[in-house]
């Protein structure tokens, strides 16, 4: 679980054996032993307590990309997941709207007389990491196990176009409605990005790269909660004896629930959470980020856990 320092490396397109290589991060994985376990084992001859390192790392889960076309996913083997969707989306909105779905980004584009605009729409997958198996339950009783699955299709932004295209119906949500709830940065800090509701495609930002993130933000505060109004799989591990997996998604709270790995167009071999300062974006506007999170477990050395203690 070495990781390599490097320059991070500018990439046109992203593909699964630069995504599996990248994980190997020291960084990102942060691996460290933080408490003891202690458990009740009993035999036929009488009962006694036995004891576990407990260790806490952070596991690649899913790889969330955000692009501005139809197919335009940078991850190059996945492009035709999002782009096979898009016909029922194009079903969907045109069944509404009488219109065909596309996606667009107003900012590029001139109006005569008028300003450029700061809304941008982004469409976003956020499909399993590969390496998500390697990292998580790797080494029996060292390595926490995943609650991803790898390559699985957790949100398809073309399977939910009415609330991602409509923002309904979380405009109407106080989050959306109330400054400063539910943003990323903060105005008296003078690093904030944006806001998290509506969690749909349509951003207000000029700087592409900081709408990129804040929308792979958005996907992973949807997918990692249950009962969201939108079509998605939910992400969420269950706690057992012994086992700890992280909380929902939630910014502002540095990386006790959550961190990033950009990967697209830069790819990088350290993480962190947004805001995480300013990024060059894509020439195509499109980027890719790696959601790593937090697990902590030991390993069962008895029929039941009695406590543990963190260090």
């Amino acid at each position: 679980m070495l990781g390599t320092a490097s320059m991070p490396a500018a990439v046109a397109a992203l593909n699964t054996a630069q995504i599996m290589t990248s994980a190997i991060s020291q960084s990102c994985i942060s691996w460290r032993v933080s408490g003891i376990c202690y458990w009740l084992f009993c035999t036929t001859f009488g009962c006694s307590v036995k004891t576990s390192v407990k260790v806490t790392h952070y596991i690649p889960e899913v790889v969330v990309s955000t692009y501005v076309a139809p197919g335009g996913n940078p991850w190059t083997e996945m492009a035709f997941v999002s782009q096979t969707s898009g016909g029922l989306e194009n079903t969907i909105i045109s069944g509404l709207s009488g219109v065909s779905a596309g996606g667009a980004n107003p900012a590029d584009m001139k109006n005569p007389g008028h300003r450029h605009s700061s809304i941008r729409f982004k469409y976003a997958d956020a499909i399993g990491h590969p390496s998500t198996s390697v990292i998580g339950g790797s080494i029996s009783g060292y390595s926490c196990d995943t609650a991803a699955t790898p390559l699985m299709p957790y949100f398809l932004s073309t399977l939910d176009s009415i609330a991602w295209r409509t923002g309904v119906p979380e405009s109407l949500y106080p989050e959306a409605l109330i400054p400063g709830q539910r943003e990323i940065g903060s105005q008296l800090s003078g690093n904030m990005w944006g806001n998290i509701y509506p969690r749909s495609g349509f951003v207000s930002q000029t700087d592409d790269d900081k709408a990129s993130a804040l929308v792979a933000q958005r996907v992973a505060d949807i997918i990692t909660r249950v009962g969201q109004p939108h079509v998605y799989q939910v992400l969420q591990g269950h706690k057992q004896p012994g086992y700890w997996p992280p909380d929902p998604v939630t910014e502002n709270t540095g990386t006790k629930n959550h961190k990033w790995q950009r990967l697209a167009p830069q790819l990088s071999q350290s993480c962190a959470v947004f805001p995480d300062g300013s990024h060059t974006a894509a020439s195509d506007n499109n980027a890719a980020f790696a959601l790593w999170q937090p697990y902590s477990c030991c390993k069962r050395r008895g029929q039941k856990l009695l406590s543990s203690t963190d260090i």
